[in-house]
């Protein structure tokens, strides 16, 4: 399996384990929910969901004709197929989530597997950022030696160019200190429950990100007057 097949097999998989869907549903939520899928097609989705069937890992039942949720069946209009994540799948998923190899560090498969953070242990989350982490010091260590080198050579676009790709990874290695400095605290920054309640900091599967803000604006934590 390569390695692309590979991260849309986790998508799908992680997808189907909030909820059953279509292959239209999957189609859309992989190209809006995660964007490292949107040049994929029909034609590479659909061969994905047989194998996972075939695996046991999937199952293939029959859902409405109908164009919406709700609405009465349409004449002449074959059922769509809804795919749901069987015991097998889901167990297959987890073990999944638990790897942190170096593959998981690249681009692709970083987003796809930051997407299901929600989802994956914090020893696990850890492992992956401080991985992704020093994947990208050692890209910008050599992208800084390259340029050193090529400066005199660059036209100014050119030179623009690459400082322009340096900061976008140097922004990255900042919001990922970030992460990390919040995991390591044990943030928890989700919210209420449902029924009223603060979540649980302790839980393994708590998200730790950190809060974003207006850096032109006063923190009011750093208000020192009474």
């Amino acid at each position: 399996m390569s390695r692309r097949s590979g991260i849309l097999e986790f998508a799908v998989l992680g997808l189907l384990r909030e909820s059953p869907m279509h292959g239209y549903e999957l189609r859309k939520r992989l190209n809006t929910s995660l964007g490292v899928f949107r040049a994929f097609s029909y034609g590479t989705l659909y061969p994905c969901l047989k194998a996972l069937v075939a695996n046991g890992w999937l199952t293939e039942e029959p859902g409405s004709a109908s164009d919406d949720a709700g609405a009465a069946p349409l004449a002449g209009r074959r059922a769509k197929i809804v795919y749901r994540l069987t015991p097998e799948g889901k167990e297959h998923f987890e073990e999944l989530l638990s790897q942190t190899g170096p593959d998981v560090y690249e681009d692709e498969h970083f987003a796809a597997r930051f997407a299901f953070f929600g989802q994956t242990s914090r020893d696990v989350r850890m492992r992956v950022l401080e991985g992704r982490r020093s994947r990208l010091e050692e890209r910008l260590e050599k992208m800084r030696a390259s340029l050193a080198r090529t400066r005199e050579r660059l036209d100014d676009y050119t030179l623009e160019l690459q400082r322009h790709g340096m900061e976008s990874v140097e922004r990255e290695v900042r919001w990922l200190n970030e992460l990390i400095e919040s995991e390591r605290a044990g943030r928890d920054l989700r919210g209420p429950t449902a029924d009223g309640s603060a979540p649980d900091s302790t839980s393994g599967a708590t998200g730790g990100l950190p809060r974003h803000r207006d850096s032109t604006r006063p923190d009011p934590s750093d208000d020192t007057t009474t």
